[in-house]
């Protein structure tokens, strides 16, 4: 380790060199990363700390520090470049680092206190010394950042786990406590399975993220989270795994595992792991992209609009001269606010960023029907063509009802166009409406509960997020009954298929983006153990049938994906026989752990002898490498949850 010190306020670096960092995004040892902490004179970690990444004299990224006073910038070119960090009552510190390829530059920042009457607003950026003159771009940047309301530590209208506003104004929920109008659709636990009776399993792939993010903002709020809120199988695919990248013809690779089941010492647990291919950043195709932006009155308040404004002006320094962004708005009435223009014109792009402001009802049909005209106009061939829509999903005029804005969608996506959603805000989220949108349109759905969130999502993870790699994904996995007598799977409840459906080409299924990994979890029953399941009648015009010699030849089950290629219109099969007895996976461990926390959340009937003490024990032992700080994050929810849970307990 080389340690380069630094004469700022107070500023050490040390520069490791990673081999192997889990970018979701991009690999490679062309880019490097940096990561950070910024604390008081006394050591404290600053939560809510403006901390903006200049390179040449202009703003490149900003960010805000989490709970333990942490930030990031992730998949930076080699470049010298100028950190600053700004605090209200705090004195702005300001450091240069330089990046080099395959490198992580760690930076430890310290702000002092303004005497009393002295204090600073961070929306004065301190002068850095000696450095060209601002440009056009970067004033426009720095301006959408401040007025997009999340300039005085504001992380998603959660500063340092309160919920807070604009200068300490409250946010939504707490200005109108008992105010709740969000919307979440039932979910029902998965039930066991007789492998004899019914040896398929057929589901559809998932690698949406927004239930692990909307359930931290709950935790983070000191509240446990609506049941149906939390969704398992989202909960472990907000978490990259370290599977093998794909060495064949075959966009994503595939990785399965069999252990022990943490919370029943009888059962055992099955792993099954899909790793997309990720994509260099060269060989990025080019994006055509409509943002679909909600600036109705619903979306007023800090952790909606102004946080919206504030996560495109992060995506919008990373778009390029090949790609085309528009962006339409709708409220009341609906307009294109920027004609389709080239990636590369990073300051017309922020102008209009900068200039959205709310009000009105919310027609979101029509803005839907106009953001996809848009996009059919200036589609391009062989590139990513993509609506990406930021709303908190309240929808109340025009075409209001879910049938007929997915019939909408649905229409649309034949056209080779794909929709995402970004949710935001609290209070009045409408989940259960943007969980289906996304569906419907071949996308992903993400929740956006904070800036560092918005860089994970826009900047870390936008090949995942906007280039798919693998179309209408179906898994079906079949279980021999000489080793298997009963299986369930663990999450993914609104994601099951028919068997039949697997290989219908014209069933839709889940995409997968690039550098995406999808996890699926299956708690077995070994054969020959007792099956405590409510018992069927014997069928009277049939009798199990006798075993094939495959059957007798060591494997537990056969698992089959189906795909298509992003411009194809007819599936490819890959299978992969999975023995009886595998190998150890630590991956195997941290997706159980999450497993496990998702179900005590749910209190799930299957949670057997799970205990978040167990999870999170589970959790430390099987963190491994986290090289951007999720999985240590996921362990301190884990203690959150145990606080409220002992809470609501006290309260009875």
């Amino acid at each position: 380790m080389r340690h380069v010190r630094i004469v700022a306020l107070v500023v050490s670096a040390s520069v490791l060199a990673l081999a192997g960092l889990g970018a979701q995004m991009i690999v490679g040892g062309d880019v490097g990363h940096m990561t950070g902490v910024v604390t008081d004179a006394g050591g404290v970690p600053l939560a809510g700390v403006d901390v903006k990444l200049s390179r040449g004299g202009r703003t490149a990224r900003a960010t805000v520090t989490n709970a333990k006073g942490e930030f990031s910038f992730l998949v930076l070119d080699p470049d010298r470049y100028e950190v600053t960090a700004a605090l209200r009552g705090f004195r702005p510190a300001t450091v240069r680092a330089t990046i080099t390829q395959g490198s992580t530059v760690e930076l430890s920042l310290t702000l002092v206190s303004e005497p009393l009457g002295n204090s600073r607003s961070t929306d004065a950026t301190p002068p850095p010394p000696a450095s060209p003159a601002v440009s056009p771009q970067t004033e426009t940047a720095d301006r959408v950042f401040r007025h997009s309301g999340l300039a005085s530590g504001v992380v998603g209208g959660v500063a340092g786990g309160a919920v807070v506003g604009v200068g300490g104004a409250t946010g939504f929920a707490s200005a109108f406590p008992g105010f709740n109008t969000e919307t979440y659709d039932r979910i029902t636990d998965n039930q066991w399975t007789e492998v004899g009776r019914k040896p398929l399993s057929t589901f559809s792939t998932d690698v949406d993220t927004a239930s692990y993010s909307n359930v931290r903002r709950f935790l983070n709020q000191g509240q446990a989270p609506p049941k149906d809120a939390v969704r398992i199988e989202e909960l472990i695919n907000y978490f990259t795994f370290r599977y093998p990248d794909p060495r064949d013809e075959h966009p994503f690779s595939v990785t399965t595992a069999i252990g022990d089941c943490p919370w029943n010492g009888t059962h055992k647990l099955a792993l099954v792991g899909l790793q997309a291919r990720r994509l260099d950043r060269s060989r990025t195709p080019a994006r055509n992209l409509v943002f679909l932006i909600d600036v109705s009155g619903s979306m007023m308040t800090p952790n909606k609009l102004p946080l919206v404004k504030a996560s495109l002006a992060m995506l919008a320094p990373n778009l390029t001269d090949k790609d085309r962004v528009a962006i339409v708005v709708y409220a009341g009435s609906t307009g294109l606010v920027l004609p389709s223009i080239s990636g590369g014109d990073t300051s017309t792009i922020l102008e209009a960023i900068g200039g959205l402001q709310a009000g009105g009802s919310t027609n979101g049909g029509a803005g839907l029907t106009l953001a996809y005209q848009v996009a059919r106009e200036h589609f391009i061939t062989g590139g990513v063509n993509r609506v990406v829509l930021a709303t908190d999903g309240d929808f109340n005029v025009g075409v209001t009802d879910q049938g007929s804005l997915l019939r909408l969608i649905e229409e649309n996506r034949d056209s080779g166009v794909a929709l995402s959603v970004l949710g935001y805000g609290m209070g009045n989220v409408k989940d259960s409406t943007m969980v289906k949108l996304a569906d419907a349109g071949n996308g992903n759905y993400a929740y956006i509960d904070s800036l560092a969130e918005a860089q994970k999502v826009l900047v870390e993870q936008a090949g995942g997020t906007l280039v798919t790699v693998a179309k209408d994904v179906k898994l079906q996995i079949e279980f021999n009954p000489r080793v298997v007598s009963a299986y369930r799977l663990i999450g993914y409840e609104k994601r099951i298929l028919q068997d039949q459906d697997f290989n219908n080409d014209k069933k839709d299924a889940g995409d997968m983006g690039a550098g995406h990994s999808v996890t699926a979890l299956y708690e077995l029953i070994p054969a020959g153990r007792p099956i405590d399941v409510p018992s069927i009648d014997p069928l009277k015009y049939q009798r199990a049938g006798s075993l094939s010699a495959d059957a007798q030849g060591g494997e537990a089950m056969t698992v089959k994906i189906r795909y298509k290629q992003p411009d194809g219109a007819t599936s490819a099969l890959l299978a992969v026989a999975v023995p009886e007895k595998t190998t150890d996976n630590p991956e195997l461990g941290f997706a159980a752990a999450v497993a496990e926390f998702g179900m005590l959340l749910r209190d799930s009937e299957h949670k057997g002898s799970s205990s978040y003490a167990h999870a999170l024990k589970l959790a430390q032992q099987f963190k491994g490498d986290d090289p951007y700080g999720h999985r240590a994050e996921f362990i301190r929810l884990i203690g959150a949850a145990q606080g409220v849970t002992r809470l609501q307990t006290a309260s009875r």
